[in-house]
């Protein structure tokens, strides 16, 4: 496989880091790997993604890019694939990424796979994905060109490349048609306050489910999320009882995370919440069924209430 496009999108100054994963998937499955870019290919885009293995950066210039329209970003793919010959096309597994690789398939008539986890062959393309929630991984080959796939957040490792020379920049339209920015962003209203959790770098992750009992139930858990160094993740139902806000929410429809610890207390362990969660490196599960899939799967488990648990923890540390 020689020429691989990663769809790239901006976070603060640089790259996302579940872009800065699919662009170490490229590196692994490409000989040259092209970013391309969801905005204006800023000087610290461009770094980041020279320091992942990027050998050009690919900026779309068309004032109809200017907002967020699935179908022109998946336009502005077919584009490049068309004019660099790329055997392959790789997004992060974040709702734009899933969305623009889906346009992006459909007008190039190609399948596509969403969540991989795993890749065994590169041309064609053999890999794991997750389907069902992440409750079942299903193997999959992509032999038509160009392979087109998203990666789990965080099935991969973002690992920088050897930094070579500083990537080639490149400027192009796309030309885009009335259809083509249809539906669009029209209007964006900024937070009062971040909205980033931490949850997706978080090396401890405190996770509580519908055991805590009621918004004032948190107070344990954010204590020891804080003695070790870590942040609270929590479970659709607790976000859906409106609990906790949504951008704790661990889970497929909200933050996967990788920590090297997920204390999950009182968490039952459902598909979705699953999906979240299974790359961290050790799960410790506190809950009062033995039986229930976050026990089973985790690699310790503690049969209590995490009424009594947590505090005993805190008492011990």
């Amino acid at each position: 496989m020689s020429d691989v496009v990663v769809l790239v999108e901006p976070e603060g100054d640089g790259a996302s880091l579940v872009s800065l994963e699919a662009l170490t998937v490229a590196s692994g499955i490409g000989q040259r790997v092209h970013a391309l870019v969801l905005g204006d290919a800023t000087p610290g885009i461009v770094q980041a993604v020279q320091e992942y293995g990027a050998a050009s950066v690919h900026e779309a210039t068309d004032e109809g890019l200017q907002r967020y329209a699935a179908a022109a970003w998946g336009k502005a793919i077919h584009n490049r694939v068309d004019h660099l010959g790329a055997r392959a096309v790789v997004a992060g597994g974040s709702p734009k990424g899933m969305e623009v690789l889906a346009h992006a398939a459909a007008r190039m008539e190609v399948p596509m796979a969403a969540n991989v986890v795993d890749i065994s062959g590169v041309d064609p393309v053999d890999a794991q994905r997750q389907v069902a929630g992440g409750a079942v991984l299903e193997r999959v080959r992509l032999d038509q060109a160009p392979a087109v796939f998203t990666i789990a957040g965080h099935a991969f490792e973002a690992i920088p490349a050897d930094a070579g020379t500083a990537p080639e920049h490149h400027r192009f339209e796309v030309g885009l048609t009335e259809s083509d920015v249809r539906a669009q962003v029209v209007s964006v209203d900024e937070a009062e306050e971040s909205l980033d959790s931490g949850l997706a770098t978080a090396r401890v992750v405190v996770g509580v489910g519908r055991a805590a009992g009621g918004a004032d139930g948190f107070d344990a858990a954010d204590q020891l999320a804080q003695r070790l160094g870590g942040v609270v993740g929590v479970s659709r139902v607790v976000t859906s009882m409106g609990w906790r806000p949504h951008h704790e929410q661990v889970g497929q429809s909200g933050t996967r995370i990788s920590p090297d610890v997920y204390l999950a207390f009182g968490i039952s362990g459902a598909a979705q919440h699953w999906a979240g969660c299974s790359s961290a490196k050790t799960i410790i599960a506190i809950n009062t069924d033995a039986e229930a899939p976050m026990v089973t799967k985790a690699d310790y488990a503690v049969i209590g209430d995490m009424h009594d648990v947590l505090p005993a923890i805190l008492e011990a540390l």
